[in-house]
């Protein structure tokens, strides 16, 4: 993740899975264990973090999308703030690793690709459905609706999950992306998606407060580059 914001000591990733995705049920024991791990100067960032209803893909995964998820978030925010804290939010949407039980009113998960996964993880993948091309906008506001809503939560800025084999992922890497429109194909096209996201949450919350994590060298859940020194640089370099 690269920005300006240049925090004193290392970084923690906290699994936010606690934080259910309608509300936080009970936020004194979510502030307490937050700010338990804070630190002066010391940067944190809530893990996967989803950005729509769509883009679950474990149960009560945490979301950042709703005025209720904003308030819900507050408090907890506030507790690591009150320890010096550095605290952002990883936005993320899993892509084709969810299941229908996930996702609204059964629907199957979205992404990239039709190609299914042929592994159980936490559980069962459901097949999913390849975005048409005019239905991707879309998904890119959802990033941006996220990141300001995250903003009015009170966190310092957020980190856009593009690793793991997570639905950004599955854009960028050849070996699942099969598109042949503008979204697929070349470098330049499997990228364009992820690019998208940080040039529409940047305009949003501006640049200083925008991470990306990318995994260009790892195959988590069958999603793997033939490429991934050139994936890296071009995205280091975009």
């Amino acid at each position: 993740m690269l920005l300006p914001i240049v925090p004193q000591n290392c970084v923690s990733t906290i699994d936010s899975t606690e934080i259910v995705w309608k509300c936080a049920s009970d936020s004194c024991h979510l502030v307490l264990l937050r700010s338990q791990r804070a630190t002066n100067g010391g940067l944190l960032i809530a893990e996967a973090t989803a950005v729509s209803p769509t883009a679950h893909g474990y149960t009560d995964s945490p979301g950042i999308w709703t005025e209720e998820q904003v308030e819900a978030w507050k408090p907890i925010v506030d507790g690591v703030h009150a320890k010096g804290g550095i605290f952002f939010c990883q936005l993320w949407h899993a892509g084709r690793a969810s299941n229908t039980d996930m996702q609204p009113k059964g629907q199957a998960p979205i992404s990239c690709t039709d190609k299914g996964l042929d592994l159980d993880y936490r559980l069962p993948y459901s097949p999913q459905r390849k975005l048409a091309t005019d239905e991707i906008p879309a998904i890119v506001v959802d990033f941006r609706i996220a990141a300001k809503a995250a903003v009015k939560a009170g966190f310092d800025g957020i980190e856009i999950h593009a690793a793991h084999g997570y639905l950004i992922d599955q854009f960028m890497k050849d070996e699942v992306n099969d598109r042949t429109d503008e979204y697929g194909g070349s470098l330049e096209n499997r990228c364009r998606f992820a690019l998208e996201i940080v040039q529409a949450v940047s305009k949003e919350i501006g640049s200083g407060r925008v991470g990306i994590r990318i995994s260009p060298f790892t195959d988590y859940l069958e999603c793997g580059d033939s490429n991934p020194e050139e994936l890296g640089l071009y995205m280091a370099q975009a």
